[in-house]
């Protein structure tokens, strides 16, 4: 009955006071096509078809380490905090992205930690023609306003520091109202354009795949998606790479074996000094006798 421009990953489709609605695959809940579909709700049928020198980041970002997998969803299309996989559990942001360690089944999610701020970052390749930093920076604002239907008010930032491209976009939970579409499905939706895998019908314009700015085309070499959230995510030494764990015991086996030849030489020290007190107390009374 009619065309899901915005996602291609649904079934069912009708139209409802001249609105198309869909049905999203894996989960059946209906979904407006007018508007964006939820992170969680793509995530989720992307896996029902498959199931076979730069700026410095904020102390608390972090990237999503565990990519792809299948998302437990409310009715809403949010994820539900807590997710697993069999008996492996863990709590997730707004963005569907793991934010504590994993544990057993019997681990508490209290709430949906928001995500508030989401870094994009794209690492372009080489280009004939420079760069200029305001043609970027009002092509992707005017891309993902456009697109993504995002309000120009959460793109808090375009920077380009060559050959790196970072758009930031925050959105409290207080500033979102009901109306407004999520940062962390624009972030997603993002994401799949520049990768090549769009989630929309292949009638819809796809401005990403054909990008030129400057007269030039802008291809991408690499993409990177950091989050920060209202609350700091909750990671132990057991989330820190093997190589990383190394460099700090070998740093701290370091530190141990200097205070053993500190204490060691101190001693040996404190008996030579004992032995000379001696010997020439001995003299001083052979002297006097």
């Amino acid at each position: 009955a009619c065309i899901c421009e915005k996602n291609k990953r649904v079934t069912n489709c009708r139209l409802v006071n001249d609105v198309c609605w869909c049905d999203s695959v894996g989960s059946g809940v209906s979904v407006n096509c007018g508007t964006l579909t939820s992170k969680c709700l793509l995530m989720k049928a992307e896996m029902t078809g498959s199931k076979s020198g730069r700026r410095e980041k904020p102390k608390d970002a972090f990237e999503d380490t565990d990519g792809l997998y299948d998302p437990e969803c409310e009715n809403t299309g949010v994820f539900k905090a807590k997710q697993c996989n069999g008996t492996t559990c863990w709590c997730v942001n707004t963005a569907g992205v793991r934010r504590t360690d994993k544990h057993d089944a019997d681990l508490k999610c209290n709430q949906l930690v928001r995500t508030m701020w989401i870094i994009i970052e794209m690492k372009h390749a080489e280009r004939n023609t420079p760069l200029q930093p305001e043609s970027l920076e009002r092509f992707f604002k005017e891309l993902i306003t456009s697109r993504y239907m995002l309000d120009g008010r959460y793109i808090s930032n375009v920077l380009y520091e060559k050959p790196y491209i970072t758009i930031d976009l925050k959105q409290n939970s207080s500033e979102k109202s009901s109306n407004d579409v999520d940062i962390a499905d624009v972030a997603y939706y993002f994401e799949k354009d520049v990768k090549g895998d769009s989630v929309f019908h292949n009638s819809f314009h796809n401005s990403l795949l054909n990008m030129s700015i400057d007269s030039e085309g802008l291809r991408f070499e690499k993409t990177t998606v950091y989050y920060v959230d209202e609350i700091a995510p909750e990671f132990s030494m057991k989330s820190l790479t093997p190589g990383l764990i190394a460099v700090i015991v070998v740093v701290i086996v370091a530190i141990v074996a200097g205070i053993v030849v500190l204490v060691l030489t101190r001693r040996r020290k404190g008996k030579y000094v004992k032995a000379e007190v001696k010997e020439m107390n001995e003299m001083h009374r052979g002297l006097n006798a």
